[in-house]
C-alpha cells in the first residue's frame, strides 16, 4: 500500500519532465483534449479536461510507449478503477472520491487482460 503514493509521484513526474515537448490541446465538444509528451516525442499522458478539470479516461506512457497507468477522473477526481503496470505485477487501485479504497495486484504467474 506504501507503494501507490510512490507510483502516483513517479507517473506526475513524468508529465514534468514532457514540458520540454509542448503538448497539443485540441477541443472536442465541450472538452478539450490533451496530449503531453516525452522528449523523444512518445506520448507521455493523454486524457480530458471539463472547465479547465482532468476529466474521463486518463492514460499515462513509459518513454517506449507502453502503458503505465490508465483511468478516470470525475471533475478533477480520481474515481471507480485505475490499473497501475510496471515490469511484474499490475495493480488495480479503487477509488472512490480521490481515495483509496482497495488495492489488487497481480503478477505475471496470474495475469489479467485490461484494454
Amino acid at each position: 500500500m506504501k507503494a501507490i503514493p510512490l507510483i502516483f509521484a513517479f507517473i506526475f513526474s513524468i508529465a514534468i519532465n514532457a514540458q520540454k515537448v509542448k503538448p497539443v490541446f485540441e477541443k472536442e465538444g465541450t472538452l478539450v483534449k490533451a496530449t503531453y509528451f516525452h522528449e523523444n516525442g512518445q506520448i507521455a499522458q493523454e486524457g480530458h479536461f471539463l472547465n479547465s478539470k482532468l476529466h474521463g479516461e486518463w492514460n499515462m506512457y513509459n518513454e517506449k510507449g507502453e502503458k503505465l497507468a490508465a483511468g478516470k477522473y470525475e471533475q478533477g477526481t480520481k474515481t471507480g478503477k485505475w490499473f497501475f503496470w510496471d515490469n511484474k505485477v499490475l495493480r488495480e487501485v479503487d477509488f472512490n472520491a480521490n481515495a483509496i479504497s482497495s488495492v489488487t495486484e497481480w503478477d505475471k504467474i496470474n495475469p489479467v487482460v485490461y484494454n
